[in-house]
């Protein structure tokens, strides 16, 4: 694989994005962050496509009229972009996204997004430097082992240039029904539990209990197989889930809480923009 960093010089910054933040490329594909308010449209484009047209979340009105997930986060979140340079330099590039969170612009904004489903009072007292991760997805064309591999490679550069020391968010597993989720969700709470001192806990009036079955029943290795890809790629690295799932009906998804101490990130991300970085 051909990959090399290319300098950016954002002409807008989007979100708290800072100038000399660099591309990492692959090919045709590259990954950085989203520079304009165009750049932004195509994410909040993509999501929609993603999200309403192909995973069956409920849209509202203005939701349906505008053909974009949006909502009041955008606006102080950075934007990860793979983009694919066969299709041009501008927005029509983007294939693919992430939103990044960190906690200085979470607290001038009031919270973070997670808290709507989640009490991560264990996360505020954990020291050191916050992210939440979320909103990732990636047009059909492009949803392979590369493209999310690349996806990982900007966010282990995005925690190495802002010195993040540790990640969470919700990521989801498609549908509403628990039970049909039970092997997945069992196998999460049964192997993957987060420590005490960093679990977030879904909200009581949410909480949905993670262990459907008897765990002495389960086939780890089947239930793991079954996981979304994204969900599989926290636990590579390092990942642990919060204490309760909860129900999304807006999205159609059971969400569950994804915290990584970034201590704990791969070699194969981390110091590897490390070292092009020197």
């Amino acid at each position: 694989m051909n990959q090399s960093l290319i300098p950016v010089l954002p002409r807008f910054t989007v979100g708290n994005a800072a100038d000399g933040f660099a591309e990492l490329r692959s090919n045709n594909l590259g990954v950085r962050l989203a520079v304009s308010q165009d750049e932004l449209d195509a994410v909040q484009a993509l999501r929609y496509r993603v999200f309403y047209e192909e995973m069956g979340a409920r849209a509202d009105a203005e939701t349906a009229s505008s053909h974009r997930d949006r909502d009041e986060y955008d606006a102080i979140a950075d934007h990860l972009l793979v983009v694919d340079h066969n299709l041009g330099e501008g927005p029509g590039s983007v294939v693919g996204t992430y939103r990044l969170i960190r906690e200085e612009a979470a607290a001038r904004h009031g919270g973070f997004y997670s808290e709507s489903e989640y009490d991560i009072s264990a996360l505020r007292d954990f020291p050191g430097r916050k992210l939440e991760l979320g909103r990732s997805c990636t047009a059909a064309a492009y949803r392979s082992r590369a493209v999310l591999q690349l996806l990982w490679r900007g966010i282990a550069a995005y925690v190495f240039h802002y010195g993040v020391d540790l990640m969470f968010g919700c990521a989801s597993l498609a549908g509403t029904d628990p039970d049909g989720l039970g092997a997945e969700l069992t196998y999460l709470a049964t192997h993957h539990m987060a420590p005490a001192a960093i679990r977030p806990r879904a909200l009581p009036s949410r909480y949905v209990e993670m262990r459907r079955t008897d765990p002495a029943g389960l086939n780890p290795k089947q239930a793991l197989l079954r996981l979304p890809p994204l969900i599989k790629g926290y636990l590579r690295l390092g990942g642990f889930v919060g204490e309760g799932a909860v129900i999304d009906e807006q999205f159609n998804t059971t969400d569950i809480s994804i915290v990584v101490q970034t201590d704990l990130v791969t070699e194969k991300y981390y110091r590897h923009y490390e070292r092009e970085a020197r």
